[in-house]
């Protein structure tokens, strides 16, 4: 028994020293591969196919405004007020669970990158606890700049696609710095599920969470900026 805790302890300690120094080192490194990408390549070589990873890491001040604002109008609009968890999301989708036939999120943008970043797809008690402890940990250890820079860059954007830059070049042939506010709210409009829908051969639904985003789009600030008003459509 007592090798066995002395064991045990040892891997408890392992664990956060590992993940404490993942996070301070991953808030200075470009993040260039994920478990996702790793799980990706995988499940593409189980159904024999040619493995494929599109990503390019690109730096803050590299990515336009319009596909920040996209993502934070889409997926995250108290992100800059909240530290990690929108209570106000998670009261929302607790109610409204009650009579919805399919769950509603509340993920923030900080619980997506750490989920993203350091973890895996399959939602589970153990990653979904796992997820919060990270996103405590990025919360502390990263400003919010930096968060959300991660998440662009890690993001998955389409069939073995991930980042901005990678998305912009493969279907709009262009780049995260260039992309347009349409574009942007065509790629955040996937984002609930990249591999299902297409920013490239937008359906109907696309095009119409597309509308919707661009509206919320008009109102979403960045960090010490004023209202956006989007010019290229």
């Amino acid at each position: 028994m007592r090798k066995l805790s002395r064991f045990l302890i040892r891997i408890i300690l392992f664990f956060f020293i590992w993940s404490i120094g993942s996070v301070i080192l991953y808030r200075f490194v470009p993040v260039y591969f994920t478990p996702l990408m790793g799980i990706r390549v995988v499940q593409q070589i189980a159904d024999k196919k040619k493995p494929k990873i599109k990503h390019k890491w690109v730096s803050y001040n590299e990515i336009s405004d319009n596909m920040k604002r996209a993502v934070l109008a889409s997926e995250d609009q108290r992100f800059f007020n909240h530290d990690g968890f929108d209570r106000v999301e998670i009261k929302k989708a607790i109610k409204e669970n009650k009579t919805r036939k399919r769950a509603r999120g509340a993920s923030t943008i900080t619980q997506q990158t750490a989920k993203n970043v350091f973890l895996w797809p399959r939602s589970s008690w153990l990653r979904k606890g796992m997820e919060a402890y990270f996103t405590v940990l990025i919360e502390i250890f990263w400003p919010k700049e930096r968060i959300l820079t991660v998440y662009l860059n890690s993001m998955e954007t389409g069939n073995g696609i991930y980042g901005v830059e990678a998305v912009a070049r493969e279907h709009f042939d262009t780049t995260a710095a260039k992309i347009t506010a349409s574009q942007s709210a065509l790629v955040a409009a996937t984002l609930p599920n990249p591999l299902r829908f297409s920013s490239k051969k937008p359906s109907s639904y696309i095009k119409q969470r597309q509308s919707h985003i661009l509206r919320q789009m008009r109102t979403v600030k960045l960090s010490g900026d004023g209202i956006f008003n989007p010019i290229n459509k």
